[in-house]
């Protein structure tokens, strides 16, 4: 009987741990991703057109929380104009109202989450606030910052 009562601790014990090691796997594989953080870091001027524009930049400083699969090429979703690579996840810049400034539709890895901007004619007083808007185009799942100041 002894033996008996082993054998069952042992085939329980493998079970737990067999569950818990596949649960495990599947809950790290189905976290969600954190919004991302958008932060200004400065404006440039230059020409476009013979206008001087100002462009403000922002990095996002969580950047790195996202895997590189969400910037990968997506040749089998529709195209951001003739780009037939476009990446898996599109980035919107929005002005508090939710009017958009600038899209990026061809990031190839999180790290180019650093080089966001939109741009103004130079004399255009700048909105207040931005967000952004990821877009995972493959889950349709959005992931959107709070909002972040257009000055340091």
């Amino acid at each position: 009987m002894k033996l008996s009562f082993v054998r069952k601790s042992v085939v329980f014990i493998a079970s737990v741990q067999l569950l818990l090691f596949t649960t495990g796997g599947v809950a790290r594989a189905q976290r969600p991703l954190p919004n991302p953080v958008p932060m200004f870091t400065g404006q440039q001027v230059f020409v476009a057109g013979g206008k001087q524009m100002i462009r403000y930049r922002y990095t996002v400083i969580n950047a790195d929380t996202y895997p590189s699969e969400l910037f990968a090429a997506a040749p089998e979703l529709p195209p951001c104009g003739t780009n037939t690579k476009a990446s898996r996840t599109w980035v919107d810049i929005f002005d508090q109202s939710g009017k958009r400034l600038n899209g990026f539709c061809a990031f190839e890895k999180p790290g180019d989450l650093n080089k966001l901007w939109f741009a103004l004619e130079s004399g255009v007083i700048p909105p207040s606030w931005v967000y952004i808007e990821m877009t995972d185009r493959k889950t349709g799942t959005k992931y959107k910052s709070e909002l972040s100041e257009t000055t340091q």
